[in-house]
């Protein structure tokens, strides 16, 4: 079967109006839907606070947001260049290059390249084409599904990724300060030095009707904890309060979402974030967001420290796998 890419219909150069399967249903369009104005995410500086001040900011933000941008990350914006000047020569390529690394969701080939495809035919599409691929740990890296071209993709992704592993590792380490256990609480119960890591560059072309589309609809990151760089063309929105707050471009920052894994680690204490992502009806956005998370057959459940009889468990224990299987299925965890 053929599937229609979303970057390709977009650069027919003749599409005014869009694909009745991209429009979403009244209650989720921009316009019924309208983010509050006036109010901005948490923004937290990995150096400038000293560490009991970096704990309360980052405990605050992950239990009232579930979400902040971290500056002064220590990862260089020479580097965060280069990795998204490697993701832009992946998708300018042409169609049948790209093809080839064409991934299929249907029969558990996840990784490679790939559009948001619905399950079934009442589902609407989303405005978006991806690369998916593992980065961490080594032995689950297949270096064949990597992009070849440009020839430095792998090169420079490894590079980010050792940089992303130094600031996981750091804010795993305030998460678990924050709840009041030791600094290497989250990380050891989330498989250690086996937690994966998976890189998903999404690329969102210019949409002739973006007040009828969705990028990616509302949802949270299954993961632990995800860490995104975008381009300079704003499209995040993050849920407060029952409101969506737009989330805008800050250079250099890291969007960290908490992601579901943290909510029923902490036992409720941090929450995932409900996110979607909007499009542009001039400019391509794209983001490169990197997943941690724990291996697929740890067990993942409150974590015992947290769970008394005035805090009851309010999640099942079940392995990461087992917790994929039902988010991916929409199947009650």
């Amino acid at each position: 079967m053929t599937i229609e890419r979303v970057q390709a219909l977009a650069c027919t150069g003749n599409l005014k109006e869009l694909p009745e399967k991209f429009i979403r249903p009244a209650d989720e369009r921009l316009e019924n839907t309208k983010p509050l104005e006036g109010v901005t995410v948490p923004i937290i500086s990995l150096t400038e606070s000293g560490d009991d001040l970096l704990v309360k900011e980052i405990h605050k933000a992950c239990s009232e947001w579930g979400f902040f941008l971290l500056k002064d990350h220590g990862i260089s914006f020479g580097l965060i260049e280069k990795l998204q000047e490697v993701g832009m020569e992946f998708f300018n390529q042409p169609q049948e290059e790209k093809e080839k690394y064409a991934n299929d969701p249907s029969i558990g080939k996840f990784e490679g390249y790939g559009t948001k495809m619905s399950k079934n035919l009442d589902e609407k599409v989303e405005w978006v084409d991806y690369f998916f691929h593992v980065m961490s740990p080594p032995t689950k890296v297949d270096y064949q599904i990597w992009p070849q071209i440009p020839s430095y993709y792998r090169e420079v992704t490894e590079e980010y990724k050792k940089e992303v592993v130094k600031v996981t590792d750091r804010l795993l380490e305030l998460l678990s300060e924050g709840l009041g256990l030791e600094g290497k609480a989250l990380k050891s119960c989330m498989g250690g030095d086996e937690i994966e890591l998976e890189m998903k560059i999404n690329m969102y072309p210019p949409c002739p009707q973006p007040e009828l589309a969705l990028g990616v609809e509302p949802h949270t990151d299954m993961s632990a904890v995800t860490l995104l760089v975008p381009n300079d063309v704003p499209g995040l929105q993050v849920w407060k309060d029952n409101n969506w707050v737009v989330v805008d471009y800050l250079p250099n920052a890291l969007f960290v979402h908490v992601g579901d894994q943290i909510e029923v680690l902490s036992n409720g204490k941090y929450k995932s974030v409900l996110h979607r992502s909007t499009v542009n009806k001039e400019r391509t956005r794209m983001s490169w967001a990197v997943f941690c998370g724990p291996p697929h057959d740890a067990m993942v459940g409150p974590l015992p420290e947290l769970v008394d009889e005035q805090n009851p468990s309010k999640y099942s224990t079940k392995t990461y796998a087992d917790f994929r299987y039902c988010k991916f299925n929409k199947l009650p965890q």
